[in-house]
């Protein structure tokens, strides 16, 4: 199976950069995250892979991206703040799937949906990228495999 650990650290990379002026961004492979209070996001695979994708931010990091984005202070994860992570979310997705076409595969994404801690299927490709930055960290945890 191709690559998947590095179209997903460039295109967080890259949507963080344009969208949030952040560019100091380190990575490494995580055994697992989990933090009482976070925000997951879903967004589903089909096509040539599928699976999903899961963002997993702590509230904190969830509040500061949104301050960012929006250039007002929040203090609790409401209904805005989940649907501009949601959106951030769908975007780092979207380019994905432009960097998995330039490698033959083709994939459409599902709309984002909030997701709860769970065990997981077994997966060809699962991998959990732990990306820090100067707004805090956020997980992505790929659960990926070949479309029968």
């Amino acid at each position: 199976m191709t690559d998947l650990y590095t179209p997903f650290l460039e295109a967080t990379r890259n949507v963080f950069h344009l969208m949030l002026d952040i560019s100091n961004i380190s990575d490494q492979p995580a055994e697992w995250f989990g933090n009482e209070e976070e925000l997951d996001v879903s967004i589903g695979f089909i096509g040539d892979l599928k699976g999903e994708v899961i963002y997993r931010l702590p509230h904190q990091t969830s509040l500061g991206i949104v301050t960012i984005m929006s250039g007002m202070e929040f203090d609790t994860v409401d209904e805005f703040v989940t649907s501009a992570i949601s959106e951030i979310a769908n975007i780092i997705s979207g380019n994905v799937l432009t960097m998995l076409a330039e490698k033959d595969l083709t994939c459409d994404i599902l709309p984002p949906v909030l997701k709860s801690q769970d065990g997981g299927e077994d997966y060809e490709f699962r991998t959990n990228i732990l990306i820090n930055s100067e707004v805090g960290e956020v997980c992505l945890d790929i659960r990926l495999e070949p479309a029968k």
